[in-house]
């Protein structure tokens, strides 16, 4: 349509076709009346249920609940370095892990005064490669320096856990599995996140168990556990598992009664305040109900879009489709010889109503943050360097219909048929 100006109008994009998508149902506002009813807002009972369930969901003994997945990541590398029974890790210590990731991963490691070390990946599931790993600690002026593996389990795919662990054993290294992205994926009939000393998961709004911000860190480590507890409240001396609050009384804490000393107010390590609210828990809880129908729902959309974009393999590279994982989103990888561009396609898409995101970066070389080591990576973790350069994903989450499916192929249709 031509306007008096005599610029033209574009014709409204008709549908939109979201990365990620959080929406209210019955039992969600049921869990936070429920929150409303009971008169306490701070964590308390809705907190306690969401880690024993998720516990279970991991199949690991103990679960902690924090404000976020970086969170959970900090306390967990907090409480490593915290613990004497790991003399290895200890601050300026070196973790290996992958250079693609979401940047929180990197930042909690220099956060807790460690040091990152990247490997390269698998380029077809973005997983860091074991054999990078081994490599590089064969190669090591000094292995002694080095002190846990972080992999991670990006867009749900499970990294070689058997390697890994194999790799830790042999130098005496901690793994902590980076989980946020995997809810539910399974590892040889394991499910990620119990594949490790401890792990980490994410509970953002766009991630496959969603409570809009929180995190949590599951071991079997009931000490580990206790110093967790501890650490995402300040640090206090009691851990809160056994206190009567309200009288401010622990009975397994040394001088309560002659020095009238209140467990909550004295503090044995330093920490942080990560505790998480009444709200998030109960969604949380509602969520771990539906776990099932999420993971079915996503894998299902991403073997349609598998089906209906795989004409455009000689320019794509699609997920590799597997019953086992738990779908973050659909990942895409430009080929190196195709005549598009990430960025082309990107806001061609965006032009339909089909929302996208680039892969994250890699993290030495591509984030302006990490700038200082650029030139110490730079062209050493080729696969990694490519996939922050040329891989996106676009949404294959449970709320997505036939429709918005068949929308979003008709869309790549316009785009990459012209």
């Amino acid at each position: 349509m031509k306007l008096n100006s005599g610029t033209i109008k574009e014709a409204p994009v008709k549908k939109r076709i979201s990365v990620g998508d959080f929406q209210i149902s019955v039992e969600e506002r049921a869990a936070i009346n429920e929150v409303l009813d009971a008169g306490r807002i701070s964590e308390w009972k809705k907190v306690r249920e969401f880690e024993r369930l998720f516990a279970d969901y991991v199949n690991t003994k103990h679960c902690v609940a924090v404000n976020s997945g970086t969170s959970a990541l900090i306390i967990g590398l907090s409480a490593l370095i915290n613990e004497s029974r790991f003399p290895k890790v200890r601050k300026g210590s070196k973790v290996i892990t992958t250079p693609l990731t979401y940047i929180a991963t990197i930042n909690a490691i220099v956060l807790t005064g460690l040091e990152p070390v990247f490997v390269d990946i698998n380029p077809y599931d973005f997983s860091i490669l074991p054999q990078k790993i081994e490599e590089h600690l064969e190669s090591a002026n000094d292995p002694k320096k080095y002190s846990i593996i972080l992999p991670v389990h990006l867009m749900g795919y499970p990294c070689d856990m058997d390697e890994i662990n194999r790799i830790a054993e042999k130098y005496d290294l901690v793994v902590l599995e980076d989980s946020a992205q995997a809810h539910g994926s399974l590892y040889k009939g394991e499910k990620t996140g119990s594949l490790s000393f401890l792990s980490v998961f994410s509970f953002y709004i766009a991630h496959n168990i969603q409570a809009g911000e929180m995190g949590a860190v599951a071991t079997d480590d009931a000490n580990l556990i206790s110093l967790m507890r501890k650490l995402k409240a300040n640090g206090r001396m009691c851990d809160c598992s056994v206190c009567t609050r309200p009288n401010g009384y622990c009975p397994y804490f040394p001088g309560y009664e002659d020095d009238d000393l209140d467990p909550r107010f004295v503090h044995d390590v330093i920490g942080y305040n990560f505790k998480i609210m009444e709200f998030e828990a109960a969604l949380g809880v509602s969520q771990l109900k539906k776990a099932d129908f999420i993971l079915e729902k996503r894998q299902n959309n991403v073997r349609f879009l598998n089906e209906h974009l795989d004409k455009y393999s000689d320019d794509l590279q699609l997920p590799a489709f597997s019953k086992d994982i738990s779908y973050l989103a659909y990942p895409i990888v430009i080929k190196e010889h195709s005549k598009f561009t990430r960025k082309y396609l990107r806001e061609e898409l965006e032009k339909n109503g089909v929302e996208s995101r680039p892969l994250f970066g890699c993290v030495p070389t591509q984030q302006p943050a990490y700038n200082y080591l650029k030139e110490e990576y730079e062209g050493k973790i080729p696969n990694a360097e490519y996939a922050g350069k040329k891989a996106f994903y676009i949404g294959c989450h449970q709320y997505l219909e036939r429709e918005d499916l068949d929308y979003a192929v008709k869309a790549f249709d316009q785009i990459l048929a012209k």
